[in-house]
């Protein structure tokens, strides 16, 4: 019977929380990646982000293909992980000025537009890194324990 979830769980005894603000112009995508750089982030998830971009570049479920969208969107959520080491794995909602939502993976290219809010939680004692993953064709999230 093939294995439908992962054994891994983490626990992490304390975490510390980053906050930033992105302005007009920042790449959202590149910036979170820089951040997991300069802090040695080893496993961290993004709690919150509120803001717009005037241009995202996402994703979509098909894996294959990307959606550039050039207008004025509403950061409706961000979610996701991110390390230094195993890159970041990030799901953003926006709506446009209808209401209208687009979601996907978070690509490079996106742009915000007046301000991105975004506050990350670092667990201490853990680690994402990434395998590939036979089954979906991805590198996928292996948690780990301890530091490298």
């Amino acid at each position: 019977m093939a294995r439908r979830h992962s054994n891994e769980t983490a626990r992490a005894a304390t975490a510390k929380v980053l906050a930033l603000r992105l302005e007009p112009g920042a790449d959202l995508k590149e910036t979170l990646d820089e951040l997991a750089r300069r802090h040695a982030i080893e496993a961290g998830v993004v709690l919150t982000c509120v803001g717009s971009l005037s241009r995202a570049v996402i994703r979509l479920a098909s894996g294959t293909k990307t959606r550039t969208l050039r207008r004025k969107l509403e950061i409706v959520s961000l979610v996701g992980t991110l390390s230094a080491r195993g890159g970041s794995h990030l799901h953003v909602s926006l709506a446009d000025t209808r209401g209208a939502m687009v979601g996907g993976h978070l690509q490079p290219g996106s742009i915000v537009f007046t301000t991105a809010e975004v506050v990350v939680g670092v667990l201490a004692g853990v680690r994402f890194e990434r395998e590939q993953d036979e089954r979906t064709g991805y590198r996928e999230l292996v948690i780990r324990h301890g530091r490298r």
